[in-house]
């Protein structure tokens, strides 16, 4: 290890806590957010004793080891006598007295190592930090001027492709260098919602572009635009998974792009599209390829009777028994066709069956599979009751949830339900949203499924509001206020007191059009950080609350005075060394950080690609940027 070769012991590991980590420090020694004037061209022995202290301990990491990845933390090593540890002339290093108040550095450049050393270093830093924030309209626009230099980081090659993948989500990028960067890279169409943008891609010559729009997740096109990407997909295969997908976001097809879709090589794969002419199916049904007549049978409720009985009695067994299943979805199964199924599974899932068949089912010596006919909505009311009764807990709990069952039916259902699970919306109850009443009966549940399922309506009546906004599981109130467009203003601040929104409902509740918007002054002092954190919110809040949520203990109130527009440029440098990255990450992002200390993490081939999507870059360097990344080609 390169420590121990250095003459060191290690300790042990150190994660960041109120110190900063070794990034932050690497940026320190390069001169970042370094004060200037520190750099010395030797050290003597006095600095080692300076750093290592009394017990002869201090921390240090190592380019490519500690520093130049996703492993942030600290070695915390001792000395083993009064030797200078061998880290000289080493990849580069950075350490750090176990008070954060000594730094020792060497890093490696074009121009041969910078040995930097630093003491006070809290003190150098907030000195530092007022002196960057003061830049003149001048000396930034000397800054920008220079931008793109050439990479400070020595074999750490492409800043440009780092800048391609993330410049697109820069909010200040115009459209026009945003329909530029298509030809170089992609990825910012996951998030994009600019009109100029989305036509330009669909309308792209290359068919990775347009794929890459048809496959990201809830794009923002029109109807018109997807069926224009579906004509113009080349691939057979291609073209009927952009169809899919369309339909999926409830577009409707022309008849001409469905008989388009059917003439290709993926006829079958085709013929399963929902929206699907009912003028098609006959021709489907007769089809040559045993796999289109099976695809068919999925619309047999839309097939003729003579067309049915022809797939019933079809020479393939596969078209055979999937027309089979279809029919007795409606059409009780006999034994015989049970017995002669190659799986049963499917039958189990979705079939209705013979009296004396079905009693025999609910008494299977497999729980799995008692439990897959639980779910089976044509199971007869004698077949719930039984299975209600199963001795397996996994069976009674898919029985009680049934859309079939009346509450108090529900309620004698014995299980033990799960709050730790992953609580999906049930389908039954998602179709009941807009029906008052059954939302009413619903909301009364013994099941928290069920009343999980009625919280996830966008609307509903304000007794019913009332109602789950005290419900005792803290999920039911959750996905209310997630869900629900009536959620009060009390429970949206109770719910934003322990969650803060998923991915699904990305910063709900606080994004909800009920939450407060004034009064938010008299959490400054609130014991959560979380409540703190909406100081900012408030409309009279002033410079000075931003100044003290960047010094807040709690990372998250840090995390938005970075995000702050009145956040001091002085500060913003400070909170580049938090001991939190996704403080770090913010203040890179957000924050109006001096063109010189951005221009030098644009050139940091670790934080290249987060600090080119920071609005403050004038957009001519944003255009320079581009440049550069076109010169290198499209990324791969």
């Amino acid at each position: 290890m390169l420590t121990t070769d250095a003459g060191l012991t290690v300790v042990e590991d150190v994660f960041p806590d109120t110190l900063f980590p070794p990034e932050a420090a690497w940026r320190i020694a390069r001169g970042i957010t370094a004060p200037q004037g520190v750099v010395r061209d030797a050290w003597d022995a006095s600095w080692w004793d300076r750093l290592a202290g009394a017990d002869g301990e201090f921390l240090v990491a190592v380019l490519g080891h500690r520093i130049g990845g996703n492993d942030a933390r600290w070695t915390r090593v001792r000395r083993t006598g009064d030797n200078v540890p061998g880290l000289i002339g080493g990849p580069g290093f950075v350490a750090l007295s176990s008070d954060g108040g000594v730094l020792l550095a060497e890093v490696p450049g074009a121009d041969g190592p910078r040995l930097t050393a630093l003491d006070r270093l809290p003190e150098r830093l907030a000195e530092a930090a007022v002196a960057a924030g003061c830049e003149t309209e001048d000396e930034r626009a000397q800054v920008w001027a220079a931008v793109p230099m050439q990479p400070g980081w020595p074999g750490q090659p492409g800043l440009p492709l780092h800048w391609a993948e993330w410049i697109g989500s820069n909010p200040a990028a115009p459209d026009d260098l945003l329909i530029r960067l298509l030809d170089v890279h992609t990825s910012f169409l996951h998030g994009c919602d600019r009109p100029a943008v989305l036509e330009a891609a669909v309308s792209h010559p290359d068919p990775q572009v347009r794929s890459r729009l048809a496959d990201t997740f809830r794009p923002k096109i029109t109807a018109d635009q997807w069926i224009r990407l579906i004509r113009a997909e080349p691939s057979s295969s291609r073209r009927v998974l952009v169809a899919e997908q369309a339909c999926a976001w409830d577009v409707a097809l022309p008849p001409d792009v469905y008989e388009n879709l059917l003439a290709g090589a993926c006829r079958a794969e085709a013929a399963q599209l929902p929206g699907l002419p009912a003028e098609f199916l006959p021709a489907l049904a007769t089809d040559t390829r045993p796999g289109v007549r099976a695809a068919v049978c999925a619309r047999w409720a839309d097939l003729e009777l003579p067309l049915r009985a022809r797939l019933l009695a079809d020479a393939d067994d596969t078209v055979r028994t999937t027309a089979l299943l279809a029919h007795h979805v409606d059409a009780a199964m006999p034994r015989e066709v049970f017995d002669a199924l190659p799986q049963p599974w499917r039958a189990l899932e979705q079939c209705c069956f013979e009296a004396e068949l079905e009693a025999d089912l609910v008494l299977d010596a497999d729980p799995e599979a008692r439990r897959t006919l639980a779910a089976n909505p044509r199971l007869s009311s004698r077949g719930v009751a039984a299975l209600a009764e199963d001795p397996y807990e996994e069976v009674r709990a898919v029985v009680a949830v049934r859309a079939d069952l009346d509450e108090d039916q529900r309620a004698a259902v014995r299980h033990d339900f799960d709050p730790a699970m992953m609580s999906r919306t049930l389908p039954w109850v998602a179709d009941l949203h807009g029906d008052a009443e059954a939302m009413r009966r619903l909301a009364k549940s013994s099941h928290p499924r069920i009343r999980h399922s009625v919280a996830r309506a966008r609307r509903l009546p304000p007794d019913v509001v009332e109602l789950l906004a005290g419900d005792v599981d803290r999920v039911v109130r959750l996905f209310l206020a997630e869900s629900c467009d009536d959620a009060p203003e009390e429970l949206l601040l109770e719910v934003w007191r322990w969650w803060d929104g998923s991915f699904s409902y990305p910063d709900r509740p606080r994004s909800h059009p009920n939450f407060p918007r004034t009064g938010l002054l008299r959490y400054a002092d609130d014991p959560a950080g979380r409540m703190r954190r909406l100081v900012l919110d408030d409309p009279e809040s002033t410079p000075a609350d931003v100044v003290r949520c960047a010094r807040d203990p709690e990372a998250e109130v840090r995390r938005r005075a970075a995000e702050d527009p009145r956040l001091s440029p002085a500060d913003a440098v400070l909170l580049l060394n938090d001991p939190e990255s996704s403080v770090r990450l913010t203040a890179m992002r957000r924050s109006r950080l001096p063109a010189r200390v951005l221009a030098g993490l644009l050139h940091d081939r670790e934080t290249a690609g987060t600090v080119v999507t920071n609005p403050e870059i004038p957009v001519p360097v944003l255009y320079r940027l581009l440049a550069e990344a076109e010169a290198h080609g499209p990324l791969p």
